[in-house]
């Protein structure tokens, strides 16, 4: 394992560098503020007119087409959406200075070979390992959020060091910046979505909620059981990992969590689990989720309008129109 931190940074590196961020959404705008903020020469490069147009100019930030943007830009960041990362790319590339540096938050592009770069190009990866808030707040805060970097094409022979000094801009190297492979980033990333921090915790708390109404308890108590107590065992994995969590819960939670868990999740789970990281590393997944694009996304919306119907949704909603404190974490 290799970690740099501050000190592992080349000053030099991006110095006098003009950086073109493309795209504001989560990570386009804590990339773009963080960058000014430490100095850097900063353009974002939207739409003109749209929301993040307009969003950059209140923020004090210099804006413009895309195009215009990356002309004479010493790093380009491709902070846009993965399924709008290609025809953005072969809108610009013509307007890409030899020598630049073409940098991605998430290997999915440059992995499965949807961009393919001009070899006179650096191609880099810094992904913080946050939401675009959290990256901006612990940066507001003299912090910062992990980072991972991977280098996929080095024409220049300095892109780790190019990369290395903009994790440095965004505050990445306040909380440690991890060498791997764009291959590494993006396969355990998408498997980490979808069988474990979004699919597979989302389906264990609706099938739990299920079990649990159907066996005729009360949808709320269900609710408050299977969901709203989730944060309360996170928030303890987060902080202090599984020993920490059964240090802080109950004698007979641990027990149960001991002699039950393994018979949910076991090696029937795992065997699942196995075949969708085989997909994502055939491409399966990829060639799906693009074609899905491809065809006006009919299949996505029906599967999420569905997920949003569940009855675990109504009930939620109504008991945390009790709860205020949890807007005012949000404000």
């Amino acid at each position: 394992m290799r970690l740099y931190s501050r000190k592992d940074v080349d000053k030099k590196a991006l110095r006098g560098a003009r950086i073109a961020v493309l795209g504001y959404g989560s990570q386009g705008r804590a990339h773009a503020l963080n960058l000014k903020d430490s100095g850097f020469d900063v353009v974002v490069g939207v739409r003109k007119g749209g929301t993040g147009w307009k969003k950059a100019k209140r923020d004090g930030l210099a804006v413009a087409e895309p195009a215009e943007a990356v002309a004479g830009a010493d790093l380009i960041a491709m902070l846009v959406p993965d399924l709008a990362q290609k025809e953005l790319y072969e809108s610009i590339e013509k307007n890409i200075k030899k020598g630049a540096t073409l940098l991605f938050a998430h290997g999915f592009n440059i992995h499965f070979k949807q961009i393919k770069p001009r070899k006179d190009l650096d191609v880099v990866l810094i992904a913080p390992k946050g939401p675009g808030d959290l990256v901006r707040r612990q940066y507001q805060q003299g912090r910062g959020v992990p980072c991972l970097l991977a280098v996929a094409q080095n024409a220049t022979r300095k892109a780790k060091a190019k990369a290395l000094a903009y994790a440095d801009g965004i505050g990445g190297t306040r909380g440690g910046v991890l060498e791997t492979t764009f291959a590494e980033e993006t396969e355990t990333d998408l498997f980490g979505e979808q069988a474990v921090l979004c699919g597979g915790a989302t389906e264990l708390v609706v099938k739990g909620f299920e079990t649990l109404v159907e066996a005729g308890y009360q949808p709320e108590v269900a609710y408050y059981e299977c969901l709203h107590e989730l944060k309360l065992i996170v928030d303890l994995l987060h902080e202090g990992g599984l020993r920490k969590m059964h240090e802080f819960i109950s004698e007979t939670a641990k027990y149960g969590d001991l002699t039950r868990g393994p018979r949910v999740v076991n090696e029937r789970t795992k065997k699942e689990m196995r075949r969708i990281l085989k997909e994502i590393q055939d491409g399966k997944f990829a060639r799906q989720w693009i074609e899905e694009n491809r065809t006006g996304r009919k299949n996505y919306r029906k599967l999420l309008e569905k997920d949003l119907k569940h009855p675990i949704e109504k009930v939620g909603a109504a008991l945390r129109a009790r709860m205020p404190w949890l807007e005012d974490k949000r404000a």
